[in-house]
């Protein structure tokens, strides 16, 4: 498994930043400055991308934090799209489809790579901050005496891409529904706990008229659990790890992420759970969907995929996870499986979408 990640996180992406960068240099025309020019910026944004997965930012001032990450998590998702490209491109190339003098030292074929790029990324990020509202209806057959709603939302990755201002907007559209309490099925914060504590971000949900709940995911986990525990008591959000929780004749399930290797069993922790409320699990990761229907819980919200964030990569989860999004059943268990309110690196959505979930439970 070690080797499978050192290829898909270093062997992978070089090999990608070797063919764009010498397909990108063959495009252009010879004009030897420009040229240099553009694959050197192309090189300092791949670079860009492991200087902050290492944690440099830390250590930057607050704006060039901000823009090591910005600039190398956004240049990977650009870097697939343009080998992407480039694929087809070359395959145009070998059938004779495209002629060679259009990839060849072109004007005409830089400018229209440019344009394209442009384009689709301009959508890919309007897209991102177009928050889709989805409701579902939950019949919990008589055990809660009078209608609750609740927001679930999950990966929301605070940090130094999604900043307080950003917090503020979604919990404000949020609140518009006049939910009776919020549900987070993890991954608050993305990695570092700097630049949410700097803006205080916990003020957002403090402010809050309603009770939050949530539990860790494996990002909350990467930020450092006594870090992130903090923000959360800072923000007045209840955490469940391995716990129940009631309200409203709900009993909320919060399991701790699977990145904890002692996390209790689904069954031991509902042991003692009211059977008479409608339970409802949050967990962050959606493997093994059959051990909430095996308990009897009736609902599972669960997030972590983001489906993919972009496509080709949602034909990826789909095929890792039972479910990668949206609704599922599993004999009485209902789920679902959230792409993600915020985003892990680029802020770019493509074949998916941010969304937070309105449940109705009737």
């Amino acid at each position: 498994m070690r080797y499978f990640w050192a290829f898909i996180f270093l062997i992978l992406p070089l090999a990608g930043q070797y063919y764009v960068s010498l397909r990108v240099w063959q495009l252009l025309p010879a004009i030897l400055p420009l040229r240099v020019a553009v694959v050197a910026a192309m090189a300092v944004a791949f670079i860009s991308f492991f200087l902050s997965l290492n944690g440099l930012g830390d250590h930057l001032q607050m704006g060039l934090a901000t823009a090591l990450y910005e600039v190398g998590n956004s240049w990977l998702i650009i870097l697939l799209y343009m080998a992407m490209l480039f694929g087809v491109l070359d395959l145009g190339l070998v059938t004779h489809l495209i002629p060679r003098h259009y990839l060849r030292e072109s004007i005409v074929g830089s400018v229209s790579v440019f344009v394209f790029l442009t384009a689709l990324f301009t959508y890919a990020y309007a897209h991102y901050n177009d928050k889709k509202r989805v409701e579902i209806t939950l019949n919990t057959h008589g055990k809660v005496k009078k209608d609750v709603k609740l927001v679930l939302i999950s990966d929301i990755h605070l940090g130094y891409h999604n900043r307080r201002s950003d917090l503020h907007r979604w919990l404000q559209q949020i609140m518009r529904d006049k939910p009776d309490a919020i549900l987070i099925a993890g991954d608050l914060v993305d990695g570092s706990i700097r630049p949410v504590n700097e803006e205080q971000s916990a003020e957002e949900f403090k402010q809050l008229p309603i009770p939050v709940y949530a539990i860790l995911g494996n990002h909350d986990y990467y930020t450092g659990t006594q870090a992130d525990l903090a923000f959360c008591r800072q923000a007045g959000i209840k955490v469940l790890r391995d716990s129940i929780a009631y309200f409203g004749g709900i009993a909320i399930v919060g399991r701790d992420d699977r990145t904890n290797p002692y996390r209790k069993a689904l069954k031991d922790i509902m042991q003692g759970v009211d059977r008479s409320k409608y339970i409802s699990e949050m967990d962050h990761q959606p493997y093994h969907l059959e051990e909430a229907q095996q308990n009897g819980v009736d609902f599972e919200f669960a997030g972590h995929t983001h489906y993919g964030q972009v496509w080709p990569i949602s034909w990826i989860t789909r095929a890792v996870y039972e479910d990668a999004f949206g609704p599922y059943q599993k004999g009485n268990t209902r789920y679902y499986v959230s792409s993600g309110l915020g985003i892990w690196g680029g802020k770019f959505r493509i074949g998916t979408q941010s969304e937070y979930v309105v449940a109705q439970l009737k």
